[in-house]
Formats: C-alpha cells, structure tokens, sequence
C-alpha cells in the first residue's frame, strides 16, 4: 500500500451515532480507531440497506477475511499485522445525547456553504486563495452574518473595496442565505463512498455539528 493510499484512507471522515444510532459528529479515522480500540464504540457495517455491528476485534476479523477482495470506494489502512479497512460510520456505546439544531457560522462552514467559488467571478479556488467579503461594507453598517457574507477571490476583493456589489458594477452568483443544515455534512453525501450515511441522516431534520 502506498504511502498516498494511506493518507487519502487517514484523510476520510466517520460518521458517529449516539447509542440510541441518531447522526451527532463527523470525525476522523484515526480518532474513530481509537474509540473503537478502547470498546468505546462499535462499527456500524451497512451492506444493501442492512447493516451489522462489529467491535474492534470481530472488524478487524472481517478486515482480514476482506482484504483480498477489496471494493471500490473503500478505504484502508495498514495496521501491524494486516490491513484494516475503514469504517464509515461507528457508534458510541454509552452516549445518548441528541445532536445540536444549529449550524456554526464559521469559515470553514462559509466556504463549504459557496463550494469553494468566489461569488463574483464564478471561478473556483482552493481555500488558501479565497477570502471572505462582506456584500455590505462593515464601514456602512453590513454585519457579520451568513445572509452579508460570501467568499471572494483575493482579486475581485480588491476590485470591490469598500463598495457595495452594485457601486462596483459587480453581480453575485447567488444572494447568500443560512443553510438549513451543515454544508461539510451535504458535501460528503454527495460523495458515492459516504452512501451509507444516509441510511441514519434524516435530511430533514438531523443536523451534524462538525468541529
């Protein structure tokens, strides 16, 4: 296994359940390791709409049985022995609290919430070239909030200054608004390999708190 290969697989995210299985957290793999090594949690294994629960040992039995048939999508990584694949959804044994009805406004969140895209121009930019402009100028008033916000590449920042978008003669994509649930959460069930999270997100109503 290539030194990417574990990377990309240590870079993925695990959905985590409260013991009573309602979506509370996303975390990262090698947490969710840790969790489940200290019986802390269990992996929750979902195949055709059916899922099973495996604890750290019976998961990596199944690892071992697995690994010679692996299926795209999947992600693994190398433990001592062999090959453990990664869970993508695990659940707390001894925690029932109901996840938070809110979504953080944070910059993370922001640039999840406009998909990376400066909102004048249209283009696309990783998240070190991007910035966040207030559509209302801070100096006339425009506040720090999900509806004033959006981000901006560094050059249609400057071409705006401290003018609103119609004194510059610049057009947004699109009114900026609060998003009814967690960005980072629509953005990886958009993702073919977090399918089965679906099966315990109600999209209507569960919103993940992310940190």
């Amino acid at each position: 296994m290539s030194v990417a290969t574990v990377s990309s697989a240590l870079s993925s995210s695990v959905l985590v359940l409260n013991r009573c299985y309602m979506a509370i957290h996303i975390m990262d793999v090698k947490r969710a390791f840790a969790l489940l090594f200290r019986d802390l949690a269990e992996v929750i294994d979902v195949e055709e709409g059916r899922y099973a629960n495996y604890d750290f040992e019976s998961w990596c039995e199944l690892s071992s049985m697995k690994s010679e048939f692996k299926d795209a999508g999947e992600d693994w990584v190398q433990s001592v022995r062999f090959e453990l694949k990664v869970p993508r959804i695990i659940r707390l044994l001894d925690y029932d609290r109901v996840p938070k009805q809110s979504v953080k406004f944070n910059r993370r969140n922001l640039f999840a919430r406009d998909r990376n895209r400066c909102q004048y121009c249209g283009k696309y930019f990783p998240t070190s070239e991007l910035s966040l402009d207030h559509v209302i100028p801070k100096s006339r008033g425009g506040e720090a909030s999900w509806e004033n916000i959006v981000c901006a590449c560094v050059t249609c920042n400057v071409r705006k200054g401290g003018r609103t978008p119609d004194e510059a003669r610049m057009r947004l994509i699109r009114h900026p608004v609060k998003p009814k649930r967690s960005p980072m959460l629509a953005s990886k069930l958009g993702n073919p390999k977090y399918e089965s999270w679906k099966s315990f997100v109600d999209q209507a109503y569960w919103l993940v708190d992310l940190k």
